[in-house]
């Protein structure tokens, strides 16, 4: 039986072992319980994440008791993280209740106030060993209520001056990916910038990079939204054979949110509309929660390189 861990070891060992640990946002018991299967199953570490938005749907309680509850039940390491923190106060909240590591996001301050802010951050949570994620670049998309209209690649050399001056335990870089489901225009061809990619980790060696906006939107889950009565047209998102090249480089973690979102969605709607008659909600958030499983269980295996590593 285990505890919550935070990301140090967990990311590090990834770094050196070249693979990247899922970083899967929950909001409810059935996601937690499907993302801790998938790991469980695959014998994969994993990280289990929420955001402020998450706190407001469910009480931060319920998310940390069940964070817990998944580390007990599992044999491999579970972090529980905080996704996008905005501000100081958000990061102590989420420590004090019981998180394992916190991302602080000042990627949209200037760069001077990102820095004193996500310092601050470090200086606190590294007291209580809780490790700290920074930002550094702009991503296009929209995640949790915060959009912006164009990526803003993150410079390498600002990445080296940010890392040693802030003392974070690893950083979310902008090299092509975006946030939500349609992450690329009609025809527009997805591209990660793998040349910044190399830079920065030439640069700043050992110290873990992550992936945000990096749901690859399975098309499957697309065609069965939109069969079942949905409307998701034209969304498009990073694939695969592009993350399992960043999971071999120095990204040591890669967050997923739509993707989750997508499985759920694409396998409730199948189970009401083979099953009209069902009102009993275990069954069709069930049917959710087991293909949500499979789904993450693929990524752990065959995109992040994380299977067997425990």
């Amino acid at each position: 039986m285990r505890a919550l861990v935070n990301t140090k070891n967990m990311l590090l060992h990834a770094y050196e072992h070249h693979y990247a640990v899922g970083a899967f946002n929950v909001n409810n018991m059935e996601v937690i319980q499907g993302v801790a299967k998938a790991a469980k199953k695959q014998r994969s570490p994993v990280i289990l994440q929420a955001s402020s938005f998450t706190s407001k749907y469910a009480d931060l309680g319920y998310i940390v008791g069940m964070a817990e509850n998944a580390a007990r039940l599992s044999d491999v390491p579970v972090a529980l993280h905080l996704d996008h923190g905005e501000d100081l106060e958000t990061c102590k909240e989420f420590i004090q209740a019981g998180f394992t590591s916190v991302m602080i996001d000042g990627s949209h301050l200037p760069y001077e106030e990102n820095v004193a802010l996500t310092r601050s951050v470090c200086e606190y949570a590294h007291r209580y060993d809780i490790t700290v994620e920074g930002e550094l670049g702009t991503l296009a998309g929209v995640e949790d209520g915060r959009s912006a209209e164009q990526s803003l690649y993150t410079d390498p050399e600002q990445a080296r001056d940010f890392a040693e001056r802030t003392g974070v335990d690893s950083l979310a870089i902008a090299i092509g990916t975006s946030h939500g489901a349609y992450k690329f225009k009609p025809g527009q061809k997805p591209m990660l910038r793998f040349d910044i990619l190399e830079q920065v980790s030439r640069l700043m060696p050992r110290l873990p990079i992550v992936l945000h906006g990096a749901s690859s939107v399975n098309q499957e889950d697309i065609a069965e939204i939109n069969a079942m009565g949905g409307d998701i047209s034209g969304a498009i998102g990073i694939p695969e054979e592009m993350l399992a090249q960043a999971s071999r480089l120095a990204v040591c973690k890669i967050n997923v949110d739509t993707d989750l979102r997508l499985a759920m969605t694409g396998a409730i709607r199948k189970y009401l509309h083979e099953a009209p008659e069902q009102i009993d909600y275990r069954k069709y958030i069930g049917a959710g929660r087991d293909h949500l499983a499979e789904r993450v269980s693929h990524k752990m295996k065959n995109v992040f390189l994380s299977a067997e590593r425990y």
